[in-house]
């Protein structure tokens, strides 16, 4: 009993005790707002930390913080890669409000230069910043967020474009007058100078989780918004995986980062001091774990490098803590004003660092200081990372990109209460601005005519004329020919289309026609991923047999002009149907069918002879059915007005294709069978560039004439071509069984960087090289086979050859990015040189946009 009210007394006088103890600690409560100094916006991921404590937040997405400290508590301090860190006294013991206004830090790389009577040559021998980086380079794979297991966390996605660096001008001009709020100000120091019309926008949430073994990353978006335009103008599914082709993810772990479709190598590469120079510029020992800041500067400045700081832990780990990374204004990339990309790590289960939020901004002009251009913005942010924590093994299983049902039906309620940040003015009115921007007459204007001139076609509502670039070409057995052709748009229909085209040859005086319809099966637009549809077409017209063409029409003018004879041309009649199916994971199926009546042109004839007699052939009629299969995991492209045009990546293209020929099928005269093969891949070599390799196969089983064998691509234009042989002659090789090999390869500038003045002009070293091996079995070569159709002659000379005496090889070096635009490359021909019109070598050219 005593000691019972003994433990009673106790407990009474503890609590009793506790509140006055309580009393006698100092609460400091303080709570405030960062923002840039420059444009007033508030600034998300900022780091406060109370120094002499262990205490640290980061502000949310409106740029706010709020913090409770005991003791006695004097400073709190603001730091921000790429900003000058702010510290304010605080007041012990009372509620008070400190807001932070933060500056770009302003400083040079090239000033870090240790000076002793004399400059010191750089060197990685004895250089603690060249140790340091090793440390990095050697803990790597244990810092890397692909260590654990299993993760999984909140992304938040924001893209923003403007037109840059505008004119006052322009700013003024008559066409604006109603809309100048559209306009943001800015200081004009800022990337992207003074005046910025705010153009695109994209946002999205998702969830993000992946899984070490087997590797499976899987991205559901649960809401996704982005500004869209006139359907007829730009395809805005495919302007936003172009962007973001652009806009990667900086890993700044892997050895080369992807950054505008070239690879640049990481700071913390495997092979990063050979190629960069990196000082120690800072020790922060005010943070948990200290910091060392490492400064880092290309050795050639016009190599495919960055420039910049990162800011690694001393804790024994040697990660990453945030990274400011940027390049070099004398750095061989196309149309690149500024850019700047800010990476913030936060520290994960078993004290490994994961990339909590990245901001990438890019200005692009044609001029390096003058003239307008485009500045273009990305923001990441991540929330509630979690690591291993393994969902169900089916759950990775599938496509790698979910998107849900909903996820573009959410409201502005939705946005407003789930999104991370804070959008800007601008940002919050660009959905609505554009919208009216549209509905202006003058800009509506400007958009046809952009379109009349890059994609070729002349908007009339529900139809469009076009493409322009074929309305006029001529050849040696049509003469001069006039074409007038287009087809509906979705201001018809989005589920149907029709398309059609008339022509006329003045010289063999012949009209040619040419109508299509599809109906889309999905509800959707045909040019919209994926896709499943089916197809009817007829074309009366010509042709040159051999001759096939990526991305560009065969009637296109500047294709009129060809060297040597061209005059082996056929008429076609042909009637094609097909059915197109598509997945979410990029493997395709399409099946067909295809009646074909092929008539000889201009010199190219029919004949062969039976029972000693010469037969002359006027038609050959065909009837196919046919399948192929098509599989581009990851792949990306741009949809434009003729063509799917794809954005290269590291990821294999493999496609197979059977076709069968079938006898006595709608007047079909042979049986035969045709399986191709081939396979696409871009192979990255780091400062080396890249390489696109392709290999293709053909094997054809039973009997037929020669133009139903493989005629293998020719290309008599001066335009190069990647997929043809540019120095082949058309029909000069017929085979039935091939297997070709095509590699092109692009240096990036890696020796052109090197030599002085040279490097100036920003130029690129390319090669190519082609090859095809095969043959034609004795079953299908007309020397042995009378009944069948004989090869072609020309003033009594063959001009139509099997590969049985080697492989054909062609190979080229050229000049790339000659006034950012132009390839020049000289191509040689190795074999075959003793056939007839035969040309060893000659100039080919090849114009593209790239960066």
């Amino acid at each position: 009993m005593v000691n019972k009210m003994y433990r009673l007394k106790l407990f009474i006088l503890c609590c009793l005790t506790v509140p006055f103890a309580a009393a006698g600690q100092t609460i400091t409560s303080v709570r405030g707002v960062v923002r840039d100094a420059g444009t007033r916006e508030p600034m998300p991921f900022v780091t406060i930390t109370v120094p002499g404590t262990a205490f640290g937040i980061n502000t949310g997405k409106d740029g706010s913080y709020t913090l409770s400290l005991e003791g006695s508590a004097g400073t709190v301090r603001a730091s921000y890669l790429g900003y000058e860190t702010q510290s304010r006294d605080i007041i012990p013991g009372r509620d008070q409000r400190i807001d932070f206004t933060m500056s770009p830090v302003s400083r040079a790389l090239q000033a870090v230069v240790v000076r002793s009577g004399r400059r010191k040559r750089y060197t990685n021998r004895n250089n603690p910043a060249v140790e340091l980086i090793r440390k990095v380079i050697a803990h790597k794979k244990e810092n890397r967020m692909e260590s654990y297991s299993y993760t999984q966390y909140n992304q938040y996605e924001k893209m923003f474009f403007s037109l840059s660096n505008l004119s006052e001008k322009f700013v003024n001009k008559r066409v604006f007058k109603n809309y100048k709020f559209m306009f943001k100000n800015q200081d004009s120091t800022e990337i992207g100078g003074k005046n910025l019309l705010p153009v695109y926008m994209e946002e999205k949430l998702s969830d993000v989780f992946y899984q070490k073994d087997p590797e499976r990353r899987k991205q559901v978006i649960l809401a996704e918004k982005q500004v869209k335009y006139d359907e007829n103008f730009v395809d805005n599914q495919g302007l936003t995986t172009y962007f973001n082709r652009l806009y990667q993810n900086i890993d700044i772990y892997d050895n080369n980062i992807s950054l505008l479709g070239n690879q640049l190598l990481s700071p913390i590469a495997d092979g990063a001091p050979g190629y960069y120079k990196f000082f120690i510029t800072d020790t922060l020992k005010d943070q948990q774990p200290n910091l060392v800041e490492l400064s880092f500067t290309p050795r050639n400045t016009t190599d495919m490098l960055f420039e910049g700081h990162i800011f690694i832990t001393l804790d024994g780990h040697y990660a990453v803590e945030g990274a400011q990374l940027t390049v070099n204004r004398h750095i061989n990339l196309n149309f690149v004003r500024r850019m700047e990309a800010n990476l913030s790590f936060s520290k994960g289960p078993a004290n490994k660092y994961y990339l909590s939020g990245s901001n990438l901004k890019m200005d692009f002009g044609i001029s390096k200081n003058k003239g307008g251009g485009i500045l273009g913005e990305r923001d990441v942010s991540v929330r509630n990372f979690t690591a291993n924590q393994p969902k169900p093994v089916d759950f990775y299983r599938g496509g790698d990109l979910v998107v849900n049902a909903d996820a573009q039906e959410k409201g502005e309620e939705f946005w407003d209460s789930n999104r991370f940040d804070t959008l800007s003015s601008a940002q919050k009115d660009i959905y609505k601005n554009i919208d009216s921007l549209q509905n202006l007459r003058s800009f509506r204007r400007t958009m046809d005519l952009v379109t009349l001139l890059l994609a070729g076609y002349k908007n009339f509502g529900w139809f469009e004329t076009g493409p322009v670039n074929t309305f006029y070409s001529f050849n040696p057995v049509e003469g001069f020919r006039l074409r007038l052709g287009g087809r509906t748009t979705t201001g018809l229909s989005k589920r149907y289309y029709f398309e059609t085209y008339g022509a006329y040859g003045f010289k063999d005086e012949r009209f040619k026609y040419f109508l299509s319809g599809t109906y889309s099966l999905n509800n959707r637009s045909i040019y919209r991923f994926p896709q499943n549809y089916i197809r009817a077409s007829y074309q009366h017209d010509t042709k040159i047999p051999g001759q096939e063409l990526q991305f560009v029409q065969e009637d296109n003018f500047l294709l009129s002009f060809k060297r040597g004879d061209n005059k082996l041309w056929l008429y076609n009649d042909l009637f094609k149907a097909h059915y197109v199916h598509e997945f979410e994971n990029h493997l395709s199926y399409r099946l067909g069918f295809k009646k074909w009546d092929q008539s000889p042109a201009g010199e190219l004839y029919f004949k062969n002879e039976t029972d000693g007699h010469e037969n002359q052939i006027r038609t050959l009629r065909t009837t196919e059915i046919s399948a192929e299969l098509r599989y581009a995991p990851h792949e990306k492209f741009y949809q434009g007005k003729l063509y799917r045009t794809p954005i290269p990546d590291k990821y294999p293209i493999l496609t197979l294709d059977y076709t069968q020929g079938i006898r006595g099928l709608w007047g079909g005269s042979y049986n035969y069978s045709n399986i191709t093969g081939s396979v696409d891949k871009r192979f990255y070599l780091s400062r080396l560039g890249y390489t696109d390799v392709r290999i293709e196969g053909t094997q054809i089983f039973g009997q037929a004439p020669f133009p139903l064998l493989d005629i293998l691509r020719a290309n008599q234009s001066y335009a190069f071509q990647f997929y043809s042989y540019n120095l082949m002659n058309f029909l000069e090789f017929v085979s039935d069984h091939n297997v070709s090999l095509f590699v092109d390869h692009h240096f990036n500038g890696f020796f052109f960087n090197k030599i002085p003045l040279i490097r100036e002009l920003k130029w690129r070293e390319v090669i190519n090289f082609k090859s095809v091996w095969g043959g034609l079995r004795t079953e299908n070569n007309p020397a042995l086979q009378r009944g069948l159709l004989q090869f072609p002659e020309t003033a009594g000379r063959p001009v139509t050859y099997t590969l049985d005496n080697g492989p054909y090889m062609e190979a080229s070096i050229g000049v790339a990015n000659i006034f950012r635009l132009l390839r020049v490359d000289y191509v040689h021909r190795f074999t075959y040189l003793d056939h007839p019109e035969v040309i060893r070598s000659g100039i080919r050219f090849y114009v593209k946009f790239e960066f």
